[in-house]
């Protein structure tokens, strides 16, 4: 633990980090069925044990006065959530190296997904070789962020914007799908093809199960990206989006028990269904884990103001961002605004008339007062801002950013 940062602050942001990792790398590890990427879901594990416990030691000496305690207990529940999501994301990883077994049809829907992994080689002449990754700025050009590289037989998940693209590389990244074609240009890489799912078709009840798996993925994710919106901007409307979300995940999982079981029943190879289990539970409590940290929120509990510091302090920041009248967002679809391949962000939710569309789909269209909830690079910012009428005029550290109308 000597290299790691003491500050509070700093450790909060990179657990939230680690964990997101690791819960991508398990993912990604599931798709591509890689046993060596699941082994790394493992050894993060290990540094995740230490920096918990790190923070928790911080969190016990900060504490000086029994009326700093309410506050400090607040730092210790997210702590203890974001603890359990990495465990979520390494009981994950284990259907790859327990072979526990997954369906293919699962590997081959996964591409449907909101975001997907996805694996990259970087060729030598390419147009990444030799330069820092953040120069690169995929997240913005590709709607696709680098969550690990393997060089030789070495791994590197700490990877910062200086880190340098070397021939032979493998990325391991993630974001929108529409951004894979863009990657494999810029990395001189052969075509991309989808995979594809057995030509003999699974009963209907595991095909039900599938589809139900990729929505669970889907609605966990979103609801840790709101849970953690709902910390940053003290909104109760979004924490009761994040209850909502976790009831739903709970539903789903029971359904999935009940079609797997029904499956199992109609001499189906048992093997796959094992993973299929496993992978419904772990996302399901990752939803009870986004719920968790929004209790604070919802029961008007005293939040640390730490938090709110530290998860904006992330490799992803959270904005809440107006569509102005007249801007190019005003009546446009988000599949037209392609926001998540420029600048590179993904809408976690749409506040209209005090309710909450959470996830929207590309179909839904967006109009002069809404608002939106979406995380992304902080380097987009500014681009965000711009393409929903806004210029984006940055203020010192600790005050808040300030938008105004383009024109002024």
């Amino acid at each position: 633990m000597d290299d790691k940062p003491r500050n509070l602050r700093a450790m909060l942001a990179e657990a939230k980090d680690l964990s997101e990792l690791m819960v991508d790398l398990a993912y990604a590890a599931l798709y591509f069925g890689d046993p060596d990427m699941a082994t790394e879901v493992d050894e993060l594990e290990i540094e995740m044990t230490e920096l918990v416990q790190g923070m928790r030691a911080v969190c016990i000496l900060a504490v000086r006065h029994p009326r700093e305690a309410d506050g400090m207990s607040s730092v210790l529940q997210v702590i203890s959530a974001i603890e359990r999501i990495a465990n979520d994301a390494v009981d994950i990883s284990r259907i790859v190296t327990r072979r526990l077994g997954i369906p293919a049809e699962l590997v081959a829907d996964m591409t449907s997904a909101e975001e997907i992994s996805h694996r990259l080689v970087v060729h030598e002449g390419s147009h990444m070789v030799r330069r820092p990754l953040g120069d690169l700025e995929l997240p913005v050009v590709a709607g696709m962020r680098v969550m690990a590289i393997r060089r030789d037989r070495s791994w590197i998940t700490d990877v910062g914007g200086d880190q340098l693209m070397m021939p032979g590389d493998v990325l391991f990244l993630r974001g929108s799908p529409a951004g894979i074609m863009r990657l494999h240009q810029l990395a001189a890489a052969p075509m991309w093809e989808e995979p594809m799912a057995p030509e003999d078709p699974w009963i209907s009840d595991l095909d039900r199960a599938v589809d139900v798996l990729v929505e669970m993925k889907d609605l966990s994710e979103a609801a840790v990206g709101l849970a953690y919106s709902a910390l940053v901007l003290n909104d109760r409307g979004l924490a009761a989006q994040v209850r909502l979300l976790e009831g739903r995940l709970d539903e789903m999982n029971h359904q999935l028990e009940l079609w797997v079981l029904r499956a199992a029943a109609n001499n189906i190879d048992p093997a796959p269904l094992r993973g299929l289990l496993h992978l419904g539970q772990a996302a399901e409590d990752i939803g009870d884990q986004a719920r968790q940290m929004i209790s604070l929120v919802e029961q008007g509990e005293e939040v640390h103001p730490i938090l709110e510091i530290a998860l904006g302090d992330s490799d992803e920041v959270v904005v809440d961002l107006p569509v102005a009248s007249g801007s190019g967002a005003d009546g446009t679809s988000l599949k037209q605004l392609a926001l998540n391949i420029e600048p590179g962000f993904t809408v976690l939710a749409i506040r209209r008339a005090g309710r909450y569309m959470y996830r929207p789909r590309g179909s839904a269209v967006l109009y002069a007062g809404d608002e939106i909830i979406a995380s992304g690079p902080d380097e987009g910012r500014e681009a965000l801002a711009e393409r929903f009428g806004w210029n984006l005029v940055r203020e010192e550290e600790g005050l808040e950013d300030e938008l105004q109308p383009m024109g002024c």
